[in-house]
């Protein structure tokens, strides 16, 4: 692999992914501070119904702060030199989802106050909660610098071979796919066509699939 086009994700990508990330932090944060009220809802014995609502709304946020984390590490991922930094970026939703729940769920099955069945009932329903929160979090297939780097690199030799030994491409705003041909009825006619290289429809759209009608095209 050459870093000739190592990824670099574009400044409207970072700016993206922090403003996701400041919402996550703070649906995390309000998951948090929701589990504290919920147990000190419990100290003064309030309803059972009261305790699986809070449940519902710790659940609601955690699982807002991991889809949101996702998307900001798809735009702004991180580098697997520092394996530490790269495993917590990339499954915080799963530990703070976890933590969002597990000391409630430890203080419901100690409570002395509750009785049997609220108990049961509260405590299952928050291990269930717990569990897909913690699910939802974790990032089974995380994005990184080098990843990315390897695939556009990828790409860009496939696009030469179709294309004449030329790296370059067309792209509109609204597009999910980059183009061989400015002409492609796909995107003939439309407004801000955009043009450069593989690396630079991945770093400033996120572009990462070519245009199949191109391929044809260029194949024949």
């Amino acid at each position: 692999m050459t870093n000739t086009n190592q990824f670099t994700a574009s400044k409207e990508s970072k700016s993206k992914a922090k403003k996701y990330r400041g919402i996550a932090i703070i649906a995390w944060f309000l998951a948090l501070v929701g589990q504290v009220v919920a147990i000190l809802k419990l100290l003064h014995k309030d309803p059972l119904t009261w305790l699986l609502v809070a449940i519902g709304l710790i659940l609601a946020l955690a699982i807002t702060g991991s889809i949101l984390w996702k998307k900001a590490n798809r735009l702004d991922p991180a580098s697997k030199k520092d394996k530490f930094k790269f495993f917590v970026q990339n499954q915080l939703g799963a530990i703070l989802g976890i933590l969002a729940f597990l000391p409630l769920v430890i203080f419901i099955f100690t409570n002395k106050n509750m009785d049997k069945k609220s108990k049961g009932i509260a405590g299952t329903v928050a291990i269930v909660a717990l569990l897909i929160a913690g699910a939802t979090g974790i990032d089974f297939n995380p994005a990184s610098i080098e990843s990315y780097t390897e695939e556009i690199n990828k790409q860009t030799s496939t696009l030469k071979t179709l294309n004449h030994n030329t790296d370059a491409v067309f792209w509109t705003k609204a597009g999910h796919k980059y183009h061989i041909y400015k002409d492609c009825q796909h995107i003939k006619g439309r407004e801000s066509i955009s043009n450069g290289s593989v690396k630079q429809s991945w770093e400033q759209k996120g572009i990462s699939e070519l245009c199949k009608t191109c391929e044809k095209r260029a194949r024949k």
